[in-house]
């Protein structure tokens, strides 16, 4: 029996994943929630001052990574553990003595020690983490990503604007703004974006008389249920037909770039993630997160500690190196953030439990000033010292250095006023 373009389970997997998970139907929770119509939403544009960072790349390590045991480190006191302070190339700044490759690019970074946060529960803290508000059950918050996607111009009309390198599940994605905008996500940077080509019996003439028919008996519905929820979900078809017609597709090829390249950022997810991130930012995607987890490492941390700590020493380092080298560190801001710490002591089965008192961020590159430290935490390690920095305002530093109106309130479909990062103010001493 003759296959049908519909009936090919590789075309049915790759539309599904593009237009559900991949730009944002289910991230974005069109089924709970509505989204704001792109008309209604270019209504209430703001004026835009560009930032210097032209893109970001967001590594959020999932699972709470322990500040005590990565940029925060104590070199006094049962905290410490088997962690030691290591000298970084910025006289008076230490990090875990593990971090070989980054402790000599110290003048690159900034490091926030004072971030603390109100959760100690995995999915409240990466949530508010990504949007700077706490759940509700009224309505899902958008993340930064989309509203960078939303509210900044494209660099590059062919490509996404806001990407995520690995796993959607429990992303706000595009919250309450247009679902076209949620993060595309590349659940393995190994394999890119998989299911893009047609089926070898299909020609792209025969595709678009099929595509052209599935509009034809979809049409009546749309007359007969007017809907936002409706338009949405038929744009996230009509932007992944047009991401599957891009020559630019290649960019998420990683297998372009040299054996000795993919090696340099290490051969894992994060690592090969990174990669594909630099490749991104080359071709103008404006926003791309890569996750790396497992941080919850409340058993045996330090057997299972060195082997991540050296992942993202290689992955991060190499990444730095290389935007730099290519001209593009002063126009990318990379940032490291996880949803709350670790506690001080070590428990009883040699592992740190959750955190949320205070924990440890990281920016470098564009619009940041590298080599220094803000705020501190306690000896201990257990709350902030001095300069507490709350999530919004950890996030407003970041939206600052993109360019997004902080100060302009949008009103969600429910009338409801929000802004970009709540009530955070950007950290204008490590601004530049």
């Amino acid at each position: 029996m003759k296959r049908d373009v519909f009936e090919s389970v590789e075309r049915r997997s790759f539309m599904a994943h593009v237009a559900k998970g991949l730009l944002g139907v289910s991230c974005a929770g069109l089924v709970q929630h509505q989204a704001i119509s792109p008309i209604a939403w270019a209504a209430q544009n703001a004026p835009i001052t560009p930032g210097k960072a032209k893109s970001v790349i967001y590594l959020y390590m999932n699972g709470a990574m322990s500040h005590l045991d990565t940029f925060d480190p104590k070199s006094t006191g049962d905290q410490k553990g088997e962690t030691k302070p290591g000298q970084t190339k910025v006289p008076g700044m230490h990090i875990s003595d593990k971090f070989e490759k980054l402790s000599q690019l110290a003048d690159k970074m900034a490091i926030v020690r004072s971030l603390t946060t109100t959760t100690g529960a995995h999915e409240q803290g990466k949530y508010i983490m990504h949007t700077s508000y706490k759940q509700l059950n009224s309505i899902r918050h958008p993340a930064l990503g989309a509203w960078a996607a939303n509210i900044l111009p494209k660099h590059n009309a062919n490509l996404p604007t806001n990407v995520l390198v690995g796993s959607a599940a429990g992303h706000p994605g595009a919250g309450f703004l247009p679902a076209a905008i949620a993060p595309v996500p590349v659940t393995n940077p190994a394999l890119g974006l998989e299911n893009t080509q047609s089926p070898s019996y299909l020609t792209d003439n025969q595709f678009k008389k099929r595509m052209g028919l599935a509009r034809d008996f979809d049409e009546a519905f749309k007359r007969r249920y007017v809907s936002s929820d409706i338009k949405a979900y038929d744009e996230t078809y009509r932007e992944a037909v047009k991401l599957m017609g891009s020559s630019e597709l290649k960019v998420f090829d990683i297998k372009e770039e040299s054996e000795e390249i993919r090696k340099a950022y290490g051969e894992n997810t994060l690592g090969q993630g990174c990669l594909l991130a630099r490749r991104l930012v080359q071709k103008g995607v404006r926003f791309i997160e890569v996750e790396f987890g497992s941080w919850d490492h409340h058993q045996d941390i330090y057997t299972r500690l060195p082997d991540m700590i050296g992942k993202l020493d290689m992955a991060l380092s190499s990444l730095i190196r290389d935007l730099q080298a290519k001209g593009l560190l002063s126009q990318t801001l990379i940032v490291l953030a996880t949803e709350f710490g670790r506690t001080p002591t070590i428990n009883e089965n040699s592992g740190r439990d959750h955190h949320p008192g205070v924990f440890s961020g990281l920016m470098c590159g564009a619009g940041i000033q590298g080599g220094a430290v803000y705020g501190a935490s306690d000896a201990k390690g257990a709350s902030p010292d001095s300069d507490a920095v709350g999530v919004e305002d950890f996030n407003a530093t970041i939206a600052k250095a993109m360019g997004l109106p902080l100060e302009t309130e949008f009103h969600a479909p429910n009338g409801r006023p929000f802004r970009i990062c709540n009530t955070g103010k950007p950290i204008t001493k490590l601004l530049s």
